[in-house]
């Protein structure tokens, strides 16, 4: 971060630091009819409550929050949100607890922190527009070299530059003059001509598009800026491909792009997914056991034969595993080879199996395979090999599922896109609504999930 991109934050951090202090007395104020008075017990206990609140929030300043946050207001709202209100009321519980103040009620103490949060997230967009307006000066000046990508993407590039305090200057090798024009951009020729645009113009930070500039001009255009002591920003060439969701890590000493990230690729969350499932599945589990033995008897009673069905199916990393299903038909297909897919009808389901299908009960038994490790409550739903080997040939992106174990349940289920595969758009839409899922993750998301499954109507609807 730059002198002056700090210079910015800092306005912002002040301009929360007053908003804060301007809601607590207000709040004091409404809340505590002797604020007026300004004496004794309560002085002492008004300015402990000053500084638990600011110690409070510097707290989550420092440790919580990151950059994103102030320079662009609009990065993850909600889980900003969550995140600060969580940590900003358990750090002023546990301090007001240590100090015992018992003279304010501890039933109103969280109201300034709602209030406070609430304001300061609605009002740093219009903070960055004010000093952008009206203080451009702080902004940090930027070159933009070599430059070719689309229109689209430049504009949409330097707009969202002024988001992070950002003036881009010019444009320095860029071929793309009339996406230059539109934004009116200056546009200084080439590298040779850097030395003289630093001499020129105050610059602080210069960004370069590595994607068809040869290796002689960027170096080039990185020892001139180290002699004018100007930092350097490196824009590699993006990866052609449609997810946005990779994340750049360094390797040695190369950059290595990491494609097709999803938050489950974080061993946290991963472990938080795991505990989950596992707790959600023993629940089942043992809450169920009178309608396990119920549904077994009634199976057996109706058509002799095996309890369950065990077909195998393609998980994580195309393992291969047992699924355990109650068994609905009098005649099963091989487990490991069985192609026939049930049809309408079907005179091979039973009378107590076409009861399981319709209420979905046939695939409780897979609870055991959550609490085996083979599968996920929630996650793209397991397919047969066959219908695996069909569906990556047919469907662009289709082993992408494989990414991540597959569910009992799924955000395609609950959007509607179960039952038959058998058109383009039925394959595709199922496989996209599980990518969708892969790569926008969240514990909220599978209660969500979990939630629709138990009491939602299962129609299509967009995601």
């Amino acid at each position: 971060m730059n002198s002056k991109n700090r210079f910015i934050l800092i306005n912002l951090l002040a301009f929360e630091f007053v908003l804060l202090n301007v809601v607590l007395v207000i709040y004091l104020y409404f809340f505590h009819s002797d604020f007026s008075l300004v004496t004794g017990t309560f002085l002492v206990n008004f300015i402990k409550l000053f500084v638990i609140y600011n110690l409070s929030w510097l707290f989550v300043v420092l440790y919580i929050r990151d950059n994103e946050f102030y320079f662009n207001p609009d990065y993850k709202y909600l889980k900003s949100l969550l995140t600060s209100l969580f940590f900003f009321v358990g750090f002023v519980t546990t301090l007001i607890v240590l100090l015992k103040i018992t003279y304010f009620q501890r039933s109103t103490f969280i109201i300034p922190i709602f209030l406070f949060s609430y304001l300061a997230l609605i009002s740093t967009k219009y903070m960055l527009k004010f000093l952008k307006k009206k203080a451009s000066h702080l902004f940090s000046n930027t070159l933009l070299i070599g430059s070719r990508y689309e229109d689209e993407n430049l504009i949409g590039f330097t707009n969202a530059m002024t988001q992070y305090g950002y003036n881009i200057m010019g444009y320095i090798e860029g071929k793309n003059k009339k996406s230059a024009n539109k934004l009116d951009l200056d546009i200084f020729s080439d590298i040779k001509d850097l030395p003289k645009v630093l001499n020129k113009h105050s610059i602080d930070e210069i960004f370069i598009d590595m994607s068809n500039l040869k290796r002689e001009k960027i170096m080039e255009a990185v020892k001139i800026a180290d002699e004018f002591g100007v930092r350097v920003k490196l824009i590699p060439e993006n990866p052609l491909l449609m997810s946005k969701n990779y994340k750049a890590v360094t390797m040695g000493d190369l950059a290595v792009f990491k494609l097709r990230q999803s938050p489950l690729d974080n061993f946290n969350l991963t472990i938080l997914k795991r505990l989950f499932d596992f707790l959600f599945a023993l629940f089942v589990l043992i809450v169920f056991s009178p309608l396990f033995l119920l549904v077994g008897i009634l199976i057996y009673l109706d058509n002799k034969g095996p309890i369950f069905y065990t077909p195998y199916r393609k998980g994580e990393a195309n393992k291969t595993f047992k699924c355990y299903k109650f068994r609905t038909m009098s005649v099963c297909e091989d487990p490991m080879n069985g192609t026939k897919s049930t049809e309408v009808n079907d005179p091979r389901i039973t009378r107590v199996g076409k009861f399981l299908r319709k209420a979905d009960l046939d695939e409780l038994p897979q609870f055991f395979n959550v609490l085996k490790g083979d599968m996920s409550v929630i996650g793209p739903r397991p397919h047969r090999i066959n219908l695996q080997n069909d569906m990556r040939n047919s469907v662009k992106n289709y082993m992408v599922r494989s990414y991540v174990k597959p569910g009992i349940t799924g955000w395609a289920q609950v959007n509607g896109w179960r039952g038959p595969t058998k058109t383009a758009e039925q394959k595709n839409e199922r496989v996209n609504h599980d990518l969708w899922y892969i790569e926008n993750w969240s514990l909220w998301l599978d209660v969500k999930i979990v939630y629709l499954t138990v009491f939602g109507s299962h129609h299509k609807k967009a995601f």
